[in-house]
């Protein structure tokens, strides 16, 4: 009987690494391959350890496809990662929002364009190192359900189609991240030991001012902070460098704690406000897709998270337009943010979600 055939996405890291392991265990015909998707050098934006995108990420790639004796390829996602995460970042910034990049790459890059070339030589799935668990459900649609490890991962891997969850395993999702370090290390993996990645990987210093006038080639131009009834009360220095709910490096003096509430890009200006002001009790989110369900009718009871690190909250989330989601919570949330995600889950698995407007 002929080996199924999967196509590991390789990073460098631990949890890729020992996926493939952990997929040849099983039997299948494993073969690596590292996503080639930075930039130019030109640009001068991507740095040589820069996490997933790094150039160390194929040394140690390689290395560990040549310990598990498994093939291992490189392939140029380049033009896909500029089109989909990177113009899209800097564009979302200079509209006001705080766009979460790793979530688009997951859609667009690492499984979109991963998984249409790998279909295209051979492959029957693809498979990852993310922490999550891909459930066939009674009503036969896939979803994700949460993974034990507290680094789950559903919550950046919402927006996967039916079609991509139904070609993809994720054999780490079963195992918390010491599990998985101690497998690594007990088949002697050359990156057992590797620490995760934690910033963006094409904004390695985090310096999101210097990125954007670099890629872009334009200057982020000073504008006002005003305060909720307009009063003008210092000058900022650029809107790409404030979020909601930030309260470090705004440099004013107003006697008390003071925090970014609102973003308003057609007049360049940053609204402060006092902690009290950034909660809120109910968001809009666009671009909404559906996961354990085909289409949300009525309303519907569910925890939903506002941010990666967010404990997720009650609310009740309905449909108000063609392609718009609200959700009322039971209590108000801190530092909504437009831009990233609001994430829909029913007890660990993961309903839909879309972007908060």
């Amino acid at each position: 009987m002929k080996k199924e055939k999967v196509v590991v996405g390789m990073s460098g890291g631990v949890d890729s690494s020992v996926a493939a392991y952990l997929l040849k265990e099983q039997g299948y015909d494993v073969i690596g391959i590292t996503m080639q998707i930075w930039q130019d050098e030109a640009t001068s934006v991507i740095e040589e350890n820069s996490g997933c995108c790094g150039l160390s990420a194929v040394d140690d790639a390689r290395r560990v496809a040549n310990h598990l004796n498994i093939p291992y390829y490189v392939m140029n996602f380049k033009n896909d990662f500029r089109r989909y995460v990177i113009d899209d970042f800097a564009r979302e910034y200079y509209q006001g929002r705080t766009p979460n990049p790793c979530i688009r790459c997951n859609r667009y890059v690492k499984w979109e364009s991963l998984l249409k070339r790998s279909l295209d030589i051979g492959a029957d799935y693809i498979a990852t190192g993310h922490y999550a668990n891909i459930t066939r459900l009674e009503n036969g649609r896939y979803t994700l359900k949460k993974a034990p490890s507290h680094k789950d991962q559903t919550y950046a891997l919402y927006n996967l189609t039916q079609k991509q969850l139904s070609s993809t395993l994720m054999p780490v999702g079963a195992y918390t991240k010491d599990e998985i370090r101690k497998i690594a290390a007990s088949i002697q993996l050359p990156v057992a030991h590797k620490s995760d990645s934690q910033d963006i990987c094409f904004v390695p210093d985090g310096d999101y001012k210097k990125f954007l006038e670099l890629y872009t080639g334009k200057k982020l131009p000073l504008g006002n902070f005003i305060d909720i009834k307009g009063n003008i009360i210092g000058t900022h220095t650029g809107i790409a460098n404030y979020t909601v709910g930030q309260r470090k490096g705004l440099n004013l003096s107003l006697g008390h704690p003071v925090y970014v509430i609102e973003i308003r890009p057609k007049t360049n200006e940053v609204v402060i406000g006092s902690d009290q002001d950034i909660w809120k009790d109910r968001l809009i989110a666009k671009h909404v897709g559906f996961m354990s369900i085909s289409e949300l009718n009525g309303e519907m009871q569910v925890n939903t998270k506002v941010r990666y690190n967010h404990q997720g909250a009650p609310c009740t989330i309905r449909k108000t337009g063609k392609d718009l989601i609200e959700c009322v919570f039971e209590q108000p949330q801190r530092a909504i943010t437009p831009g990233q995600a609001a994430v829909f889950y029913d007890d660990d698995y993961v309903v839909g979600g879309g972007i908060i407007v």
